[in-house]
């Protein structure tokens, strides 16, 4: 009888213990799911997200969400799609269409999305415009008389998506660059539009970066905008996991998630409202380049 009464103390206790833990085993389980294994995620991004201040919006609201730790590598896009293209990276914020289908053709990429887009703009001295180009609507023309007048131009020469678009419009103006009036600066966007106010030069920019630094040169104005080939689109995409095993392909599609989410979108949508009366960026989330004619 005893021994009965034991046996069925010592069931009730183990019944009450195994409660517990599976009380304790459930609670874990939400902070489990919301801690990413690899929490570092590696995005190769062009340099004018940064020198925009666009990234000191995203980064501390993404790593909130997510729980994973942003490592930026800010850099031109050619560099950007180099890096992808040998699996150094998570994934890629660019602004190069030609050059990143190529790369994606190539697989090396995939999940390319359209963010957002702004424009670029010529900007030159705000008090001899030797070039004559103020008001131009037509960028190669610009360009072409620049050429021309043998005005200083600083190019930023770092195979970057600005880069690539300005060698684009010199072949379609028939001029090859070079001479003393044509200055590769090998630098960011920020750097080159520095060097282009010390110099009173020309320089073709992305319209949020000159915006974000237009406090430190006060020697540059925008002279034209408003060609349709100035159009800028910034696309995110994810390098490929399945050719590059160590890839971190969930925090990859975490970033790209959270920049095409509603609360990432409104983020760059009114990114520099406040400050500059007008958006940095305009948000793209839901469309393609065929929505611009591409």
């Amino acid at each position: 009888m005893i021994r009965r009464i034991f046996i069925a103390f010592l069931a009730c206790c183990l019944a009450i213990l195994s409660t517990e833990a599976s009380d304790m085993l459930a609670k874990q389980k939400p902070a489990i799911a919301q801690s990413p294994r690899n929490i570092n995620v590696i995005v190769a991004m062009t340099t004018g997200i940064e020198d925009s201040g666009l990234l000191d919006n995203l980064v501390p609201e993404f790593e909130k969400k997510t729980g994973y730790r942003l490592k930026k590598v800010g850099v031109g896009t050619g560099q950007a799609l180099a890096l992808a293209e040998k699996g150094e990276v998570d994934a890629l914020f660019v602004n190069s269409p030609k050059a990143e289908r190529k790369v994606l053709e190539g697989g090396a990429l995939t999940n390319r999305r359209l963010v957002m887009h702004n424009d670029f703009v010529i900007v030159g001295p705000a008090s001899i415009d030797q070039a004559k180009i103020r008001n131009k609507r037509n960028v190669v023309e610009a360009l072409s008389l620049i050429a021309k007048s043998q005005a200083l131009f600083v190019s930023r020469g770092d195979d970057s998506g600005t880069n690539k678009l300005e060698k684009d419009f010199w072949q379609q103006a028939n001029v090859k660059p070079s001479g003393t009036w044509y200055l590769e600066a090998g630098s960011g966007m920020a750097k080159t539009l520095q060097i282009t106010n010390q110099k009173l030069g020309y320089t073709l920019t992305d319209r949020a970066t000159y915006l974000f630094q237009k406090k430190n040169l006060p020697s540059l104005q925008v002279l034209v905008e408003g060609d349709r080939k100035l159009l800028n689109l910034y696309h995110v995409m994810e390098v490929n996991s399945q050719k590059f095993p160590r890839v971190n392909s969930a925090g990859a599609k975490a970033f790209i998630n959270f920049v095409l989410s509603p609360e990432g979108q409104k983020l760059i949508a009114t990114h520099g409202r406040k400050e500059y009366g007008e958006p940095l960026f305009f948000a793209d989330g839901g469309k393609t380049e065929k929505d611009y004619g591409f």
